[in-house]
């Protein structure tokens, strides 16, 4: 898959991936078969979960996640890694059980903090 403005990434760059999420309680089955997938191709990559939100108000009518989560990849290739890797692909049908609202972005602070952020969802 080609990323749009990939060239401005830089590969050697920590990323930060923000998940925006709202579990489907009523599968519990999926949400354990999704994270017993993901969980090792993390590992495999050295992803971790540096943050969890929970949503509690909303300055709004409309709540657009109940979980927000900071996942930190070593570079932008760890997260192409897992999200392209077949493992994913596989289990993209179980994730869409899990999940009520899944929204993954991948944001890249190009100039630490003296230029504009890349924003990527990934699907």
């Amino acid at each position: 898959m080609t990323w749009p403005g990939r060239k401005n990434w830089g590969f050697n760059m920590t990323v930060n991936v923000m998940a925006l999420l709202s579990v489907n309680e009523d599968d519990p089955f999926a949400l354990g078969e999704y994270f017993r997938v993901t969980g090792p191709l993390m590992d495999r990559v050295g992803a971790k979960i540096v943050k969890r939100f929970r949503i509690n108000e909303v300055g709004s009518a409309c709540r657009p996640a109940k979980t927000v989560m900071i996942v930190n990849y070593p570079d932008r290739a760890a997260v192409d890694s897992v999200f392209e890797s077949a493992e994913y692909r596989a289990i993209k049908p179980m994730r869409d059980r899990a999940f009520l609202d899944y929204h993954v972005s991948v944001a890249s602070d190009e100039g630490n903090g003296q230029g504009p952020a890349n924003v990527v969802e990934l699907h």
